[in-house]
């Protein structure tokens, strides 16, 4: 089983339940359920095998006892019983940015809304601005949103769909006969969205390895199967195609299949001026296969150096082929800059979140807790915060022969660009990471310069994901990137590249125009709990795809340095 599914049906329990208008009691506590079970470190089922899951906090015995019953059943009754209660298609309306459970229930009962269809009707003949609590600007955010929806439709998170993957591929490496299994397509491009999970297997009998893998219990419903070529849908219903590869052809099968399109077109468009063919089966010249064993042997017939898998996007990497950037690697990362506890909206002490830095071979880690401001993420205060600061600087005396641990703090930009904390507070921080956490859809050029005006701040180190987007639920702001960037190049500000695969904030684009800028990237996890600090390989991979290298980013940098860097001020 996999988290994420588990999770979601308690957060549709909880929608569902907001929509109906049952017990806020009840609401808020399948919420926190869902929040925790996302966050678990293991999966659900064998934490409550063995007696882990009933230890932790968020999991009462009413939620146990769901888990238990999903376990046996693949089935939560109280989730069952709800849908029922509910018009078909009405719970599809909550993945439009800008419509929650109370605008579900308010269309749904004054005016009949169950479905996406429904919702585009009552905004283009004016009923929806009509309703109570609706206007002009709420309706507009609505059709927005739709817009928005249906141009990532048919998308599944990177974040989702890389453990799912990689249970399939650890699955392939254990069946008897397969030679090599490898994950292709978005996924291996490391998009922040894919589509199908494509999978190639070299096996000495195809047939019988394809056939145990749709009977295994990873397959929730099989679309084909063939001698050379399997289609399933797995339980988070998204589609997987397996493809049985032979050793000869494996190379150009696994460079077709990884993409991008636009990339293959070029490569194709080589192939043809040396009057050769390229396919997913090799590279011809005639009828003679001339390489398609290796990727490498396909690029250099075409008189390209091999083109790391992130960067084939068709945006300069073959014409750059011979002088393409050493691209950051995850083992030149050597801290943590974003990190939260349970002052503000984590669930973890600062000693917790510290071990957890120094088992992944840390040399520094900062404690950025959320200021007053966001009143959400419990913000602290200035009375709390200054007690927040000596109880880091304690707990980082006390690790201080194993890691670095620098006490820093996530500020509130306000709306006019002032910070949510005075100078005198803020001087006592070792690194200041300023973030937008509301009136996100102000106008382009008010947002740009709220933003600009806070990198002014002399404290002002980083800004955190600058552009506010939460992938499929939230579009970015509507910055003017090019002056942002320019600006954070003059007053000498770090751009975060916030790791969360749900936000990867800057995207890959703005990354390589603010390494063409000169400003340097802080990669961070925003992490509100242990596991989280494992979103850096997500950071890292969207870095390479924005061309990074290690010196593009300043979390490369050694302790000795970081220090310096920080004393010396903007």
């Amino acid at each position: 089983m996999h988290n994420h599914e588990l999770a979601t049906i308690f957060e549709q329990i909880a929608v569902m339940l907001e929509i109906l208008g049952e017990d806020r009691f009840r609401v808020n506590s399948y919420q926190k359920a869902a929040r925790v079970i996302e966050e678990l470190p293991r999966d659900a089922g064998a934490m409550l095998a063995d007696g882990e899951l009933a230890e932790v906090a968020g999991i009462g015995k009413g939620t146990l006892g769901r888990v238990e019953e999903y376990v046996k059943t693949g089935k939560v009754t109280v989730h069952q019983e709800l849908r029922a209660r509910l018009p078909e298609g009405l719970m599809g309306l909550m993945a439009i940015p800008g419509v929650g459970p109370k605008t579900v229930s308010l269309a749904w009962k004054r005016l009949g809304v169950t479905n996406v269809e429904d919702l585009r009707r009552v905004i283009e003949d004016g009923s929806l601005a009509g309703l109570a609590g609706m206007g002009k600007k709420k309706v507009e955010k609505i059709r927005q949103g739709l817009a928005f929806v249906a141009a990532g439709a048919g998308r599944t998170l990177l974040g989702i769909a890389l453990p799912i993957a990689e249970e399939i591929l650890a699955h392939f490496r254990t069946v008897e006969g397969v030679v090599r299994v490898e994950a292709a397509g978005s996924l291996r491009r490391w998009s922040e969205t894919v589509g199908d999970i494509d999978i190639l297997v070299e096996a000495d009998e195809g047939q019988r390895v394809l056939e145990d893998f749709v009977r295994s219990s990873l397959v929730a419903q099989v679309l084909a199967v063939g001698a050379t070529k399997a289609s399933v849908r797995v339980a988070e219903d998204i589609q997987v195609d397996v493809r049985v590869v032979p050793a000869e052809s494996f190379g150009a099968a696994l460079q077709y299949f990884t993409g991008s399109k636009a990339h293959n077109v070029r490569l194709r468009e080589i192939a043809v001026k040396h009057k050769w063919k390229l396919n997913e089966y090799g590279l011809f010249k005639g009828e003679r296969r001339v390489a398609g064993a290796d990727e490498e042997g396909i690029y250099a017939k075409l008189g390209l150096a091999w083109i790391p898998p992130e960067l084939r996007e068709d945006r300069g990497e073959i014409e750059n082929a011979d002088k393409l950037p050493k691209l950051i690697e995850r083992s030149d990362i050597r801290g943590d800059l974003h990190l939260h506890t349970e002052a503000s909206d984590g669930s973890r002490t600062i000693e917790e979140m510290i071990e957890a830095c120094i088992a992944r071979g840390y040399q520094y880690m900062c404690i950025t807790d959320h200021s007053k401001s966001s009143r959400i993420a419990n913000g602290l205060d200035e009375g709390r915060l200054e007690a927040h600061i000596k109880r880091i600087r304690k707990a980082a005396r006390s690790y201080e022969r194993d890691i670095l641990v620098l006490a820093g703090a996530e500020v509130d930009i306000l709306a006019d660009g002032r910070l949510d904390y005075g100078y005198e507070l803020l001087a006592e921080l070792d690194l200041v990471t300023a973030s937008v956490h509301s009136g996100l859809g102000q106008p382009g050029e008010k947002i740009t310069t709220r933003i600009m005006t806070a990198m002014d701040h002399p404290y002002v180190r980083i800004i955190g994901h600058p552009t506010g987007r939460i992938i499929g639920e939230r579009a970015e702001s509507k910055l003017d990137m090019a002056r942002v960037l320019s600006h954070a190049a003059e007053t000498g500000t770090w751009m975060e590249l916030n790791a969360s695969w749900s936000r990867l904030d800057l995207k890959d684009v703005y990354l390589r125009q603010a390494k063409e800028a000169g400003v340097r990237i802080a990669i961070c996890t925003d992490s509100h709990d242990v596991h989280h600090l494992d979103f850096m390989a997500f950071g890292v991979y969207t870095a390479r795809r924005g061309w990074l290298e290690a010196q593009d980013v300043v979390n490369t940098l050694s302790a000795k340095e970081l220090t310096r860097r920080l004393a010396a001020g903007k």
